[in-house]
Parts: structure tokens; sequence; C-alpha cells
């Protein structure tokens, strides 16, 4: 439903500002709480199904906006995208993490003093945003002088190969050839007319290779980006006439993590109380495996403990002959608890899921028992596929998602084509959107890959923005918000708006 026209939120209901919003994973979970969700988003196939599903949008680039145009936003969350950090510790990956590091460092300086004047505040920013507007500007020439010398190897790499053809070459020894090219090896070619192609060749990589060392070391917009929420909390807190959010909610990748400690510190200096975790879906009751680096804070004195694991962990059995390295799983531990003292309950698998999901559209698949055949590679291998079974929690779930194939449990014997993808009505069940989530635009498995699983939006928002709840209260809270999420149909859509649109919007006052 729309969050602008919905009924009045009930008591304690929170105005959220939502940077980096996707399709709304995070909205969908703070609509059912009661909360009112307003996201900035700028891909414009993510707004359309926001739009659908009538998430209230504000569309473009979050640099483009400021904490100050939103001044009745109590509330701010957000995972701006920080891919090139999931490679940290390989080169270009841990330099941008490094940098942001710094640049988090350089904008702690002039916060530390309660009297540091707004002026001085705002024009560290504003150096640091230019520095990274010179340093994108410089890696967007090196990426065009790039493009020129890949499609220079192209006509290189074609030139041999015809030579090679001309020359009478077998098959075999041609791709041995371009192979070697590949790998920049010697080919070991006697003839003069192609050996001065491979040369040229050859110079071609040795000038490719040193673009890219140079786009390394500049990095991408993306860690600009991964400032801002960090500003935005800053600007809130420090700039006359503004009051600081009372709560904010980050979370991406477990990659960042070390960003959101050093995140950490600021906030502890502007008066947050804060609390870093490393959360695994499947232990809050998503059909699914993954990890998400999560950065809570509350403005006041009382600290935040961990969000409390609803359920068990999931690892699969190794070692067996023969077993499939995602196969028999086995939780984590069996004598954990949780909320009020209860046991843990079993991880989710995706038969429990979609079956649920089918008990709300009839119209979903049912299939026999099976195995879901990733189309990613596994343990560093891309033609060893992971594997899991149908009664285990599902592996992430990536935008690559509609390529998975689904054989009969045991085989490699595809289901019949019907039943031989998952559709993405049930793509989106596996991140725990509803089954009624209208999916709109393009790249809608992309949407679904990147969102934030609402089940575990749920349990963060109601840790952080409810923190009075008793035990008992948050467990019978969660569950009603859980089956609330299950049964959520969309309202009318709500017009998506572009930047400059502020008149009558609640957070602008305006």
């Amino acid at each position: 439903m729309s969050h602008i026209e919905s009924p009045p939120s009930p008591p304690g209901g929170f105005r959220i500002l939502d940077l980096f919003a996707g399709p709304g994973g995070l909205d969908v979970a703070a609509d059912v709480l009661g909360h009112q969700v307003t996201g900035i988003e700028w891909d414009k196939d993510a707004c359309a199904t926001r739009e659908a599903a009538g998430m209230d949008t504000f569309q473009g680039d979050v640099r483009k906006y400021s904490a100050a145009l939103f001044p009745h936003a109590q509330v701010l969350t957000g995972g701006p995208p920080c891919q090139t950090f999931t490679v940290a510790g390989h080169g270009a990956g841990r330099r941008a993490l490094d940098d942001v590091l710094r640049y988090i460092e350089r904008l702690h300086a002039v916060v530390r003093e309660d009297a540091t004047e707004w002026e001085v505040i705002s024009r560290a920013w504003q150096e640091i945003s230019t520095e990274l507007e010179e340093r994108a500007a410089e890696a967007e020439k090196i990426k065009a002088e790039k493009r020129k010398v890949d499609a220079l190897r192209s006509v290189e790499r074609k030139a041999i190969k015809k030579g090679l053809q001309e020359a009478g070459s077998s098959p075999k020894k041609i791709e041995r050839v371009l192979k070697a090219l590949r790998a920049s090896r010697d080919p070991g070619l006697e003839d003069a007319d192609l050996e001065r192609l491979v040369e040229q060749y050859n110079f071609l990589g040795t000038v490719l290779n040193g673009l890219k060392a140079k786009l390394e070391e500049l990095g991408d917009e993306r860690t600009g980006l991964v400032l801002q929420p960090l500003w935005w909390v800053i600007e809130r807190c420090r700039r006359p006439g503004l009051e600081p959010f009372e709560a904010v909610i980050l979370e991406q990748v477990p990659a960042v993590m070390p960003v959101w400690e050093k995140y950490a510190e600021v906030l502890m200096t502007l008066g947050y109380r804060t609390k870093t975790q490393l959360m695994f879906t499947e232990a809050f009751g998503v059909p699914q495996t993954r990890k998400r680096a999560v950065l809570m804070a509350r403005l006041g004195e009382a600290d935040i403990p961990e969000v409390a694991e609803t359920h068990e962990r999931y690892r699969p059995r190794t070692g067996a002959a023969g077993a499939s390295p995602e196969a028999d799983p086995l939780p984590w531990d069996t004598e954990g608890k949780c909320l009020d003292g209860a046991p843990k309950e079993a991880w989710v698998s995706m038969e429990t899921a979609l079956k649920k999901a089918r008990s709300i559209a009839l119209d979903l698949p049912d299939r026999p028992a099976f195995t879901v055949i990733s189309n990613y590679g596994t343990g560093g291998d891309p033609g060893v596929r992971g594997r899991r079974d149908h009664d285990v929690p599902s592996a992430t779930i990536t935008g690559k998602v509609s390529r998975n194939r689904l054989v009969h449990k045991g085989t490699d014997t595809d289901l019949p084509e019907r039943f031989a993808r998952f559709t993405l009505a049930e793509a989106g069940v596996l991140q725990t959107f509803p089954v009624a989530y209208p999916w709109s635009g393009n790249d809608q498995s992309q949407q679904i890959g990147n969102a934030v699983p609402p089940r575990l939006a749920l349990h963060v928002l109601r840790h952080v923005l409810e923190p009075e709840l008793s035990d008992e209260e948050a467990r019978a809270r969660l569950e009603q918000a859980i089956a609330d999420l299950e049964t959520w149909q969309p309202g009318e859509p709500v017009e998506v708006r572009e930047h400059g649109q502020w008149e009558g919007h609640p957070l602008t006052g305006r």
C-alpha cells in the first residue's frame, strides 16, 4: 500500500528515509510494521517496481539530494552499492576499502569537537566530494582509452587467426595459439609476419594492463556513494536548524563490515549508541543462506544488543564419499536459544517457503522433489556447479537466479520445461518478498538478487525502533508482521517523484 495514502501509522510509527532503496525490500518490511518510508533510487527499473508496489519514491542520484531536503525524516536506512569491496584483499577491492576508511577518518576529524563550525565541516565534505569527482572524471577518460585498446587488440587477434587459416594451420593449432595469446604466453610462431602481429598484440596487452592498473588506483564512483549515508547523518547532527536522525540502519555484504565499524566510531562521537552484526539470513527464517553486514545506531544512552537469531543456522555435511558439497544439511547448533529463551526453530527450506506461497497464489508451479543447480561455479572451479536440494535453504539468490536449472532430485535430469526454472514470484519468495509483489520494469531477476530480504529487515527494524518491547511482546510483534508480510498485497500505484518535486511531501515540509 502507499506510504503516503495509507491510514495513520500505529503509535510509535516512524518516518523512514531509505537511501539506495532498490525495489523495496526494507520498505515493504517497514510498511507491515506500520512505518512510513520514502526511498531514493536511481535505477528506473527498480523505480518501476516501487511504483507498482505503492512505495513512495524519489528517483535520482542520492548525491543530488541532501539530508536538509527531508527535515521530517526520523530514521535513515540504506545499502550503498559496495561491489568493489567484495574482492577486498585482492588489489582493487583492498584499495577501494582503504580509500573509504581514510575518507571516513577525515570526516571524523572535523566532527570530533562539538564546537566545530558548520562551515568547516561542510568545506571538508566539499573537498572530499571534489576529489572524488576529479578521480571519477579521470577514470572515465581512461575507460574510453581502454575501450579503444580493446578494439585494436580484437583487430590484431582476428588478423592472427586469419593468417593461421590462410597458412593452412589446423583448427587445433589455431585454438592453441589463441589460447596462448589469451594467457599472455609466447605461441611459438615461426612466420615472421605473424610474429609481428603477435608482437603488436602483446604490446597492446601491456598498454591495456597499464590502463587497468590506473583504473584500480582511481577506484570508481561507488567509493563516493558509500560515504553518502555518513554525510547525511553528520549533516542532520551538525547543520544549524536540523535535528539528528533518531536511528540509523545500514546493511551490505560482509566485506563492508570494516566500513560500518569505522562509521560506528563517527556515530558514537555524534551521540549514537551503535552495534555492528554479521547476520546469517537463514537464522532469521529466510529460506536462503546469505550473510549481511549490518550497522544499527540509535540516538541516546541505551546500548543496542545483538539481534537474537530465531532459527538454526545451516551448514552442509561434507566429507562423505561422493556427496554433493551442498547435500545433507546439519544445523550449526541445536541448543541455541532465541527470544524469551525459547529454542530456535529449524531453518526454512525452499520447499516449505514455496509450499506456503502456493497456498496464497494457487498458480505457482507444484514441482516434484528437485535439486537446484547454480549458474555459478563453486570452490573456485567454474565447471563445478553448486547444488541445493529442495528440502534445504536456497543458496544466495543473485541476479542470475533465473538461469539456475531445476532437475529431479539427486540427478542431472531436467524437470519438464514448465518447472525447469524458478518464476520471478518464486525467486522473490526465496528472498521473502510477498508472493504478490509486483515486479516490473526490466532486469527483474537482478532487482530480486540485489534486494534486502524483507524478513531480515523486519527483525532489524523491530529491534532498533522498538527497544522497549519485552521478549514476549517482540516475538508476538514479529509473528504478526511475518504473517502480514506473506499475505501483503499492493495497493494503488504511487507516481515516482523527481528532484524538485517537493510540494505536499510529508518529509520535506513544503
